[in-house]
């Protein structure tokens, strides 16, 4: 616009509240998420367990259910903190699986296209940017572990009675807090990473190769000096671990949680579980401190 027409107004409308600004990054995020029919098809995909799950707990209360599809109750499994725990653990597999393809692609164009100083520019903060990008893996978790983890445990107390709810509130603490912990741990390594390697595919790559190498060397460590401290480098073997504390319960060999099985005589002392844990989001959040900033500093 010419300067000298001297037609220019400043914007006078509403504004935004400050405090939701950073919303508008996820809202965005989503529309290019329900472009993608696979991301689409994937996460539909993941509710198939959760239906499963609801389905088995009214056959479990129901006899007449039980005679029509010829199931010996004496046979049935238990609805109890295994179960659960294994609901869990296929749906956090899921969302590993769903983060590794969502997550290292939503940092890195954003740097490789130098879009970070149009984001700052406005009154958007780099806290508010990393929390308007996290915000979107959180709807997508939560959707995916924790929240019919609670609708399951709501369906099963309704159809049990008898105070059951009362008497296993630890499960329903031990699925919030354990797939928040999950959320939070594999949310700031995929934007860490994405944030590193501007590369989709090799960041992809690399989200696989920091469980699984990890994995690896802790196990190689293990062996070589005849010690368990090398799992305090395996994340699967940490969240295993917390989430054998929260349910109050050994983690079982079973199809689900197998990838945080631990096994008996490899745990470490809970203090050290949750300082490594916390020493890994530290490391995150200060990977993300030093690349997402306005302007980038070139040394010769």
């Amino acid at each position: 616009m010419a300067v000298y027409k001297k037609t220019y107004r400043g914007y006078d409308g509403a504004l935004t509240p400050a405090w939701s600004r950073f919303l508008v990054i996820p809202r965005f995020a989503f529309a290019q998420m329900r472009a993608s029919r696979f991301l689409t098809m994937f996460f539909l995909g993941t509710m198939i367990f959760p239906l499963l799950a609801a389905v088995f707990i009214y056959v479990h209360h129901s006899l007449a259910a039980m005679k029509l599809l010829e199931i010996n109750p004496s046979r049935i499994v238990a609805i109890d903190a295994s179960f659960f725990m294994t609901f869990l653990g296929t749906q956090s597999i899921l969302a590993y699986l769903l983060t590794a393809f969502i997550g290292p692609g939503l940092v890195s164009p954003d740097l490789a296209n130098n879009a970070l100083p149009l984001y700052l520019s406005r009154p958007l903060t780099r806290a508010e940017y990393v929390a308007g990008k996290l915000s979107v893996l959180f709807v997508l978790l939560s959707a995916m572990t924790w929240i019919p983890g609670l609708l399951l445990f709501a369906l099963q107390a309704y159809l049990e009675g008898n105070g059951w709810m009362g008497n296993n509130l630890r499960i329903a603490g031990g699925l919030f807090v354990g797939a928040w912990i999950w959320i939070l741990l594999q949310s700031l390594l995929a934007l860490a990473v994405s944030a590193w390697v501007k590369w989709k595919p090799v960041a992809g790559a690399l989200m696989f190769g920091v469980f699984f190498v990890a994995s690896g060397f802790g196990a190689a460590f293990n062996m070589v000096l005849r010690t368990q401290w090398g799992s305090l480098i395996n994340i699967s073997h940490l969240i295993g671990t917390v989430w054998t504390w929260l349910f109050d319960q050994p983690m079982r060999r079973g199809a689900g949680a197998a990838f945080f099985r631990v096994a008996r005589g490899d745990q470490i002392p809970p203090w050290c579980i949750w300082a490594s844990l916390a020493a890994l989001c530290v490391f995150c959040l200060w990977m993300l401190a030093r690349k997402v900033r306005g302007v980038e500093v070139a040394r010769s």
